[in-house]
């Protein structure tokens, strides 16, 4: 069993292997160029994906260890209209947590086969859960 962190603190599972070395090399989102992915899990956690190739799309939390923790407002590229933060998905923000839905291709083991991800190579990746459309997606909003 993997030691528990002391309050507060996390611990990665595990670590993003993507061709993206840098921000500008990263899709704006991942979804819109679901270029090959992969997840490779940390040899303690391994037992956790047990049951998870029964999974289409996951969830992946992870750490974006090179943002700027310093920014409240963005300039979003393209739009003209600066925003707070947290009315926007930029990878800078005071606690650096990234969200990302994507499609699971296969499992091997302990490395994760996705597309859809725009996290950076190395990036740590904190926890991966399983996506529910009946539980995460709104149907009142796919209907409009």
């Amino acid at each position: 069993m993997p030691e528990k962190p002391a309050g507060g603190k996390v611990k990665p599972i595990g670590v993003v292997r993507s061709p993206y070395r840098e921000q500008g090399d990263a899709p704006r989102q991942g979804r819109l160029d679901p270029v090959p992915c992969t997840i490779e899990i940390f040899p303690e956690y391994e037992d956790g994906l047990f049951g998870i190739q029964s999974c289409q799309r996951l969830f992946i939390l992870y750490w974006f260890d090179r943002g700027s923790r310093d920014q409240l407002w963005v300039d979003r590229p393209g739009r003209g209209n600066p925003r707070g933060v947290f009315a926007t998905r930029s990878p800078n923000r005071p606690n650096p947590i990234g969200l990302t839905l994507v499609d699971l291709i296969k499992c091997e083991g302990r490395i994760l086969h996705v597309h859809g991800l725009d996290a950076l190579n190395g990036t740590p990746v904190l926890d991966i859960k399983p996506y529910s459309p009946e539980i995460d997606s709104n149907i009142e909003d796919e209907e409009s």
